[in-house]
This record gives C-alpha cells, structure tokens and sequence, in this order.
C-alpha cells in the first residue's frame, strides 16, 4: 500500500513535502503540490486517514447524544424525532458528525459506552436519575448539555415547564366538569413494569418530567388514579383498557404522552371519556388530540447551539395548552 514515504521517494522530496500537499497546501508552489498529489494518485495512494489525524489533534469532532432506549426509538417515536432533528441540523449547519448512544441496560456497559465514545461534546436526553451513564459523562470533562433530565451542575440544561403545562390543561378539564380522571405515564423507574401506581411506587418515580407532569394533573386532580407502561401506543391502548373497564370509570385520560394518548384514543372512543396528551407531535393535530404543545424541534436546536458554543446556560420553553376534539364536557 502507498503510504507518504512511497510517495516522497518516487519524486525525490521529503516526506514532510508530500504532507504539505494535504495539510498545509499554501507552503507548496502549485507545480510541486500537482506533481505530488498526480504520482500519489498514479500510485493508488487515497489521501491522510482522517482518524488518524484526529487522534493526533486530539479531536473527534463529533457530538454524541445519550439515549436511555434503543436505538430504534431514536426514530420511532414522534417527540424524539422532532427534537433529534432540530439538534442534527444544528450539528450539520456546523459540519459536526452526531453520534447516537443508546446505552447498555447493564450500568457498567453504559458507562463504558460512553467513556469509550469518540466524541468532543455530549448530549444527555432525558436520562433518569443516578445514572451510571451521567456520572460518566460528567468524568470526561467534555462540554455538556441536559435535555429534559437529569439537572446536573455546571452543564448546560433546556426543557421546559412541564408542571405549569400540564396544570394549565388539568385546570381546562377541570372547567369542563371532570372530577374523576386517571393518569398515564410511561414507566416510572426502568423496569418495564406496567399496572396501577401505589403511593410507594410513585414515590421511587425516577424522572424529572414524570415526577413534573403528574404534579400538575394532581395539583388540580389530587386523588387521580396513576397507571405506568411503556411510552408505545399499543401499551397505552392497554392502559386505557384497563381504566375503563372499571366502575366507575374515570371521565378522562391524562397522559403524560403523546404517544400514550394517541393508544388510548381509539379505546376512549364512543365512550364520551376525554383524552389528552403532553408534546403536540404531528399526529395530534390530525387525530384531534388535546394536550400539551412544547417547542420539541426548537429545544433540538437549542440543545445544538449550548454544544456546539460551549454555552453553559439553562434555558426554559414555554408551553401552550391546545384543546381539540379529543375533550369534552364530563358526561
């Protein structure tokens, strides 16, 4: 294989010459550097390995984001799409790779993910409490950024009201009559269980967001039932189920997610139950869905910006209750 040195003896110059050719072309007259770079093509050498300089420059230029699920989620899920995508075209609008990091269900294997990750800035998205993966992040001493969870000092963070936005909307279905509602919410800590939340239980709530949203429905529904599982919309059409095949039922569904409302719908459908969500994904608005709007696309990019910047700052979105058809006076 040619290397630098093949090329430099074939002309007759040195090997520093032919790698001024690649990396500093303005120290080369333009005869030389067409000389160099035709005998390195007639030789089938391809160019520098850009790993290589990399490792020398001790710079990756890539971003990686920490991601709790799998990595098909990343592109599965409405509200991921959307913040992922404000966050790739920061990340392309400054030529910087973006890396995903879904991490390993075992703590050692995610935060050797992350300590072994090639990577000059990292993004942390809704992790949830005490994760190994956060104190691995924070080791490596790389600018950082939170989104959503969890608060770490000295990293920059963005997301939003979540409490205020879901009492806002708890306190419109209140103003329709409804008394008696249940809530939704994704798995409380990552055990994948899924069924009734006890007091004990709720207690041991190992996000941020969850722990925000829930305080906002009670904070207007106080004895609201709370029902976990995983944030897919089959497990939300079980949720939903679930719930209303009690009596009584409850008059309306909280969910914590679009994703667990957009299940529920079709279940709650012809029963006169309310439905709501939490993030206004595409998909809402073309099922009629009441919830939550926050700005998911906006965050991505502003998530991009701290990173790429080196801006330590917290930055907090507004969020805006948006009713549909999915509501309704209580029966």
């Amino acid at each position: 294989m040619a290397t630098l040195q093949t090329i430099a003896d074939a002309i007759g110059v040195s090997r520093a010459t032919v790698s001024n050719a690649y990396n500093h072309p303005e120290r080369l007259g333009d005869e030389l550097r067409e000389l160099v770079l035709a005998t390195a093509h007639q030789l089938g050498y391809p160019g520098p390995d850009p790993a290589a300089r990399r490792l020398r420059q001790q710079r990756a230029g890539a971003v990686g984001l920490l991601l709790t699920e799998a990595l098909s989620y990343a592109f599965s899920d409405a509200a991921a799409v959307a913040f992922l995508h404000g966050l790739a075209e920061r990340c392309e609008e400054r030529e910087a790779p973006l890396l995903l990091l879904p991490l390993a269900a075992s703590p050692e294997a995610a935060s050797s993910s992350v300590r072994e990750a090639v990577v000059d800035a990292l993004c942390v998205y809704s992790l949830p409490d005490g994760h190994s993966a956060m104190a691995a992040a924070r080791g490596r001493q790389l600018p950082l950024v939170v989104v959503d969870e969890p608060r770490a000092e000295g990293a920059a963070y963005v997301g939003v009201d979540d409490r205020r936005g879901a009492s806002l909307l708890a306190r419109r279905l209140a103003e329709l009559g409804h008394r008696r509602v249940a809530i939704v919410v994704p798995t409380l800590v990552p055990d994948r269980r899924e069924g009734p939340v006890s007091r004990e239980r709720l207690a041991e709530a190992a996000y941020h967001v969850d722990r925000e949203r829930i305080a906002g429905f009670r904070g207007q529904f106080p004895d609201a039932e709370i029902y976990e599982c995983a944030n897919r919309q089959e497990a939300g059409a079980r949720a939903a189920a679930a719930l209303l095949g009690r009596e009584p039922r409850p008059t309306a569904l909280l969910c914590t997610t679009d994703e667990l409302a957009l299940g529920a719908l079709p279940r709650a459908r012809g029963t006169g139950v309310s439905v709501t969500g939490f993030d206004d994904v595409p998909a809402a608005e073309r099922a009629g869905l009441t919830t939550v709007r926050q700005p998911l696309r906006e965050k991505g990019a502003i998530a991009g910006d701290l990173l790429l910047e080196g801006d330590v700052r917290e930055v907090i979105l507004p969020t805006q209750p948006i009713l549909r058809g999915s509501t309704g006076a209580r029966p």
